[in-house]
């Protein structure tokens, strides 16, 4: 189909996600054709280098043959098995048993969902209905990070703590509370990492107290805040912040949808800090993107006291039509497979100091004022003055100059609103690969930089 008559068709019929509608109609749709390895093709015949993995969730990169096989057999063998009435299947049975011999030893059963979003809507309905099955209804209440992302569900978007994710939603709910970021760029208390992990254990207590111990359900939080803007908190503040939450009697649950499945370094970025959580939540990397899924893993603990509470007889209400698919389950062995035998997991590992060092290379560009990573998982921080680290004019739209600078130049990232610029690379770049990413950055900065309006905003 021919290039203007698909933009036409898109303008006309397809609603995309987190965009201006009117912005949306007006600029028409970038349609992507095909991948390979780290690399994209636009349907303009262009060669796109992806540096975030779709949305960060490509970890394995593009055109992988045995996850196709994997697929395809599995379509023909049995394209579709419901999880209702006790059925199941071959593939989501091992991977269940997968997932459960690699994340933390906390974590026994598994609950599959379509997605990340999905998989913390189910976290919360699992923990409202563990609390009432044991006697305590009263804990209703959730406490997350300002910044941080929990998916655009009905009840996860309340837990995400980004203005966009709010308006018109009537969201947060009453029983939904934050605490501030550990931003290390932009904390009050300094960035000395011992008095970032204080303030937020405080912080944590304080907001437990403020709402009543009795009452509050659980603490919620990303290893590494993503969408919020690829926040990196000081190495022990996860392990602080469970400590905290067993010290205050609330149950500690993880998101682990973007920071799972190699893209910190380890499977799961809990590894890194020996962290034992009681819900952890992963999707996107879990099928590298190639089919939709996501997974609730849950305690012992917690999966008895719901199913103690329904006797013999009362079913858990609680289900999806496409929980447990086949054919995403067997997507999910192979990249598994890719990940701990094909090498991806140890690629990833030995690339993770070149991402680092490439993005603190760029510290000394005039638009520059953080770059942070963990993993290959990274951010810089654009600024109009790196003394007093002021942001943009929201006015100027930096981020759209940027990406559409970007674009030209071949390289796709995510420019966040407020100028911070994320990147999340496949686990299968080389030297190579990151080598011409950072070229293509530093001249989509130089170009972004030569426009007036930006250069005459830097003080």
């Amino acid at each position: 189909m021919q290039r203007d008559t698909l933009v036409a068709l898109d303008r006309d019929h397809l609603i995309h996600p987190v965009v201006n509608y009117r912005t949306h109609e007006r600029r028409g749709v970038a349609v992507l054709e095909s991948g390979r390895g780290a690399y994209l093709t636009d349907n303009t015949g262009k060669e796109l280098l992806d540096a975030f993995s779709g949305l960060w969730c490509v970890n394995v990169g593009y055109g992988h043959e045995s996850i196709v096989r994997a697929a395809e057999e599995q379509m023909r063998r049995l394209p579709y098995a419901t999880g209702y009435f006790h059925f199941g299947s071959e593939p989501a049975i091992q991977l269940a048993a997968k997932l459960v011999e690699f994340a933390p030893p906390s974590l026994r059963k598994v609950y599959f969902t379509m997605g990340g979003s999905d998989a913390v809507d189910s976290a919360i309905r699992f923990i409202v209905h563990y609390y009432n099955a044991v006697g305590k209804p009263e804990k209703k209440h959730f406490i997350t990070i300002e910044r941080g992302y929990h998916g655009s569900s009905a009840q996860g978007s309340g837990l995400t703590a980004i203005p966009a994710f709010h308006r018109n939603f009537d969201v947060p709910l009453p029983t939904q509370h934050r605490i501030p970021s550990p931003y290390p760029y932009r904390n009050p208390v300094g960035s000395d990492p011992e008095a970032i992990i204080r303030a937020s254990v405080d912080a944590l207590k304080e907001k437990v107290q403020e709402i009543g111990p009795d009452r509050v359900a659980a603490f919620f939080c990303e290893p590494v805040q993503g969408s919020g803007g690829v926040i990196v908190p000081p190495k022990g503040w996860l392990r602080a912040m469970q400590n905290a939450c067993r010290e205050l009697g609330i149950l500690f649950a993880v998101d682990e949808v973007i920071t799972g499945f190699g893209r910190t370094g380890p499977l799961f970025a809990c590894e890194a800090e020996d962290v034992t959580p009681d819900v952890m939540t992963v999707a996107k990397g879990l099928t590298a993107g190639y089919a939709p899924m996501g997974a609730v893993l849950m305690s012992e603990a917690i999966y008895q006291g719901i199913a103690e509470a329904g006797g013999n007889d009362l079913p858990v209400g609680h289900g999806h039509t496409y929980s447990a698919h086949p054919v995403s389950a067997a997507v999910g062995l192979e990249v598994l497979r890719l990940y701990q035998e094909g090498g991806l997991l140890a690629n990833g590992i030995r690339q993770a100091p070149r991402f680092e060092q490439g993005l603190q290379a760029l510290l000394d560009h005039p638009l520059v004022g953080d770059a942070r990573s963990r993993g290959l998982l990274g951010a810089l921080e654009l600024v109009a003055n790196k003394e007093t680290k002021a942001r943009f004019d929201p006015a100027l739209k930096l981020a759209d100059h940027i990406f559409d600078a970007a674009y030209r130049n071949g390289i796709i990232f995510r420019a966040f609103g407020d100028n911070v610029l994320g990147f999340a690379p496949a686990l299968c770049y080389t030297g190579a690969d990151f080598d011409l990413m950072f070229e293509r950055l530093r001249r989509t900065l130089d170009e972004v930089l030569d426009i007036p309006s930006v250069r005459a905003a830097l003080s």
